[in-house]
């Protein structure tokens, strides 16, 4: 393992996150707290609480994913298509650097930017919201997991888009609307049969459930379920990016 190399990749990946602080944190802090206050105002007066839990509360878990699914994507699809772009990405190829140290830099750096940001908006939350965190340690699992999973994901999409267009037409046309629709922002419990069964059809609705037990204990599905969905994503975008350098898919043409 070629640790020079892969610390020189992710130092330089996090130094862009540094330099352009305002876009990559700024931004989705203020619009999740915009969230608070438009849910808040006009959800919140309505409906209390959800399962015993303050509504405001209960919907911070599903804004943090939102934010970690979203960024996740966005940063290592960036990261990895801006060199293919420029045509720096043959240097790399061709330098002493295997392919799992540029997967470990690249899908490391997008990680680690967007576990910051859950972080910070769930520092942020703390101000408008009382909060809770009944299990820290699965807490931070389901944040990794899902950080690393979607930079995995995010990383795929880089290396298959061929304009910066395609970059956000996965995450806008895909990842949000099932995120909004992955009981985000209530209960799938709260739908009518039919539609609770379609909702199970929805990986996000597993990520989501997971991620709010870690704070308060309840969850839509099973714990164990939302383990199994995240590990089965995390494999299969293994296999892909394993398949893209064996078969040198566009990163060789």
């Amino acid at each position: 393992m070629n640790f020079n190399a892969v610390r020189a990749i992710y130092i330089f990946e996090m130094a862009r996150f540094f330099r352009t602080l305002t876009q990559s944190l700024v931004s989705p802090v203020i619009s999740t707290s915009l969230y608070f206050v438009v849910f808040g105002a006009a959800i919140g007066s309505r409906i209390q609480e959800i399962d015993g839990i303050n509504y405001g509360s209960f919907i911070v878990p599903g804004l943090i994913m939102l934010s970690l699914l979203t960024q996740s994507i966005a940063n290592a699809s960036f990261g990895i298509y801006f060199p293919r772009f420029v045509g720096t990405i043959f240097e790399l190829l061709s330098a002493p650097v295997s392919y799992l140290e540029i997967v470990i830099a690249y899908v490391g750096a997008a990680a680690t930017k967007s576990i910051v940001l859950g972080l910070v908006i769930l520092a942020t939350a703390a101000f408008f919201v009382p909060l809770q965190i009944l299990h820290p340690f699965w807490m931070l699992l389901f944040l990794v997991l899902t950080a690393v999973t979607f930079s995995l994901f995010g990383f795929i999409i880089g290396i298959w888009a061929d304009g910066f267009e395609k970059l956000q037409l996965i995450p806008l046309l895909v990842i949000t609307p099932l995120t909004f629709l992955g009981g985000s922002f209530y209960s799938i419990n709260m739908l009518p049969p039919i539609w609770q069964t379609v909702s199970l059809f929805n990986p996000v609705v597993y990520l989501v459930s997971g991620f709010r037990w870690s704070f308060f204990g309840h969850s839509d599905v099973s714990i164990g379920y939302s383990l199994l969905a995240i590990a089965a994503f995390l494999a299969a975008c293994l296999t892909i990016v394993a398949w893209i350098f064996r078969t040198g898919y566009r990163l060789k043409n």
